[in-house]
């Protein structure tokens, strides 16, 4: 397993307002990096057909529970183009997130492997055409290549989201995917939230301005 690390100050990195979500190259194609490699556009197209998505670790600590999960990965013009989400509850996952979004953590790591035939010898390095499996992809500390651009106006906050709550459907939506609800538990606040909200009478009042500081409490879960 090789391993081949990129500063986040180096790559377009994209975070919400919450850290919960980003985007970021983790490699950049036709750039000769510290270890005299050369990366091809296309050289992970098959891995990604066939392996699917790499894990995410920290420090590529195979040991650790996962800190989080890749959702999507494309190659482009520029590189390998991926976004990912740290798992709520994961106490390093959060210590993670809080680093990047200070700059403290600046680095990503790609743990893959190649074959005799993916690649080209040359007097600085390799020409890699094809990785056979991208395995893994860590937020490290260390750097490597350079050639990366930063673009730190993405990840995705409780705020956007909070806003394009339309609906219930959207509010337990919102509860399943950013609260980390179960679909149950989701559905019964859902329902619980629409009833209390839906009091008009003043004997109500104090039950509905509770109910909404339990839903602001629930907002800030991923601060």
């Amino acid at each position: 397993m090789e391993r081949k690390l990129l500063a986040l100050t180096d790559v377009q990195l994209k975070m919400a307002d919450d850290g919960g979500s980003f985007t970021g190259y983790v490699s950049t194609f036709g750039n000769v990096d510290s270890y005299g490699d050369t990366i091809i556009k296309g050289a992970y197209a098959e891995t990604l057909k066939e392996n699917g998505l790499p894990k995410m670790f920290f420090n590529h600590n195979s040991y650790q529970v996962p800190i989080g999960k890749w959702i999507k990965a494309e190659e482009d013009d520029y590189g390998l183009l991926m976004s990912g989400e740290f798992t709520p509850g994961i106490q390093l996952a959060q210590e993670v997130r809080a680093a990047m979004k200070h700059g403290t953590l600046d680095s990503f790591s790609i743990g893959y492997s190649l074959t005799k035939g993916d690649y080209d010898e040359t007097t600085q390095g390799r020409t890699i055409r094809k990785v056979k499996r991208l395995a893994e992809t860590s937020i490290v500390i260390f750097p490597a290549d350079k050639f990366a651009k930063v673009d730190e106006t993405s990840i995705k906050s409780f705020g956007d989201e909070i806003a394009s709550i339309e609906t219930i459907r959207d509010f337990e939506y919102f509860l399943r995917d950013a609260g980390s609800f179960s679909k149950g538990a989701a559905q019964a606040l859902t329902a619980r939230a629409k009833s209390l909200f839906g009091a008009r009478d003043a004997a109500k009042q104090e039950e509905v301005k509770y109910a909404r500081e339990i839903l602001d409490r629930i907002k800030r879960l991923g601060e």
